[in-house]
């Protein structure tokens, strides 16, 4: 079997198939359902208003979707696109900088641009994988521990629908665990609707005063933004979510497509997400990048038992995306006006398995612990120095620590 799975121009090849249209919906719903609450409190937390917020989820359902279904589609690979939720987590874990949302939407147009560059210039990528992945690992665990420890705090807070949030998470991950975080999110989506306090029902509730809420639910729209380039955003913002999208989205997304026997070229891939990340940005989009852990539901054999129609699924989860981003206003609108508490927690729980996984990959190799755990502490203290945020200095301070006790190999002792 080739390696890149090269594709016939006749044949089951390109007979539909019904099993990889029904996997790529499963990916779009669970993609979208299980970290739509991370990236709508990474958006709020550097600024977004809930008009901005809908344009975002508007704009970055088009660009996850039409990039998913040209590669697919070009390509004949199962090349599934999704936001980047690590990076929506490290905007979360930032909070706000100078200048406001449209400082971080300049960081955002430029982190579209270091991704296209990815691609025009191999060294920027090799650099990227350069970094030893215990210290990318524990940035991300770093960025990751204050989030997942949410749904337990919520418990104090609001403990009926914290606790129920929790059961149903828990139960469904020993049924159908790959349903776990979406039924969460839907348990919890429904309490936010309940709650006469917020959530869409406190939208409609202010009468005139409700309008917005309600026009921008039932008809999303765009809002553009004037980015504005300020160099805290730069090394706060734009360089960690540079590093995370690629340490943590490209790389990894790449390793599950070659896990399935798929290789294909990472030039297009990158200028397709690079470009329409800077350009969705500008209304308020967070990065689009290759999918990590919704890739395998398109690329494994579940999809389809013909490796070479597997491509569909991929197509079918960008056609997904883009039916959900109809849903982005009253998505926003439940989602913003409900406890910020329980946001977090089903963030929270949406992210549990990438903290094990970020966490893991920090602490195996003894060599590197150190290393590796003072990225990690120094990203979770939330410091801030210089208008910077806690991400880059963890990764400073990490870096600084492994090349202090680094050996070359001649110089190791032996064994």
């Amino acid at each position: 079997m080739s390696s890149s799975h090269t594709v016939p121009a006749t044949g089951l090849s390109t007979g539909l198939s019904l099993r990889a249209v029904g996997a790529g919906l499963l990916a779009a719903l669970v993609g979208y359902a299980s970290s739509v609450a991370v990236v709508i409190h990474g958006l709020t937390a550097v600024g977004a208003n809930t008009e901005q917020v809908v344009s975002g989820l508007v704009l970055v359902g088009f660009a996850m979707g039409l990039t998913a279904m040209g590669l697919s589609l070009h390509r004949r690979k199962p090349i599934s696109i999704a936001w980047t939720t690590p990076g929506m987590a490290l905007l979360a874990a930032t909070g706000a900088v100078e200048g406001g949302f449209a400082a971080a939407v300049g960081a955002f147009v430029v982190t579209g641009v270091l991704i296209v560059l990815a691609g025009l210039w191999s060294p920027l990528g090799r650099w990227i994988a350069a970094i030893p992945k215990p210290l990318a690992n524990g940035m991300l665990a770093g960025i990751l521990l204050k989030l997942c420890l949410a749904p337990f705090l919520a418990v104090s807070q609001a403990p009926g629908v914290a606790l129920l949030v929790l059961a149903t998470w828990a139960v469904m991950g020993r049924v159908a665990r790959l349903y776990a975080v979406p039924a969460a999110v839907a348990v919890a989506l429904g309490a936010m609707a309940l709650d006469s306090s917020g959530g869409l029902a406190g939208g409609l509730a202010g009468g005139l005063t409700g309008g917005a809420a309600l026009s921008g639910a039932l008809w999303p729209g765009v809002t553009f933004v004037q980015p504005v380039f300020t160099w805290e955003a730069m090394v706060g913002i734009a360089l960690p979510l540079f590093v995370v999208t690629m340490a943590s989205q490209n790389i990894p997304g790449l390793a599950v497509l070659a896990t399935y026997n798929y290789a294909p070229p990472t030039r297009p891939i990158f200028l397709a997400t690079g470009a329409a990340s800077a350009l969705t940005a500008l209304g308020g989009a967070p990065t689009v990048n290759l999918a990590a852990i919704t890739a395998a539901l398109c690329a494994s054999p579940d999809a389809d038992p013909n490796p070479a129609r597997r491509w569909q699924a991929a197509f079918v989860s960008g056609v997904g995306y883009i039916l959900f981003a109809g849903l982005a206003g009253v998505t926003a609108v439940m989602v913003t006006r409900s406890p910020p508490i329980l946001i977090e927690a089903v963030a929270g729980l949406a992210l549990v398995g990438a903290f094990g996984s970020a966490l893991m990959g920090a602490v195996q190799v003894e060599a590197n612990r150190t290393a590796a755990l003072v990225t990690l502490l120094v990203t979770a203290s939330g410091l801030s120095f210089a208008g910077v945020g806690s991400a880059f200095w963890g990764l400073l301070l990490g870096g600084a620590v492994h090349l202090l006790h680094w050996r070359p190999a001649a110089l190791q002792p032996a064994k």
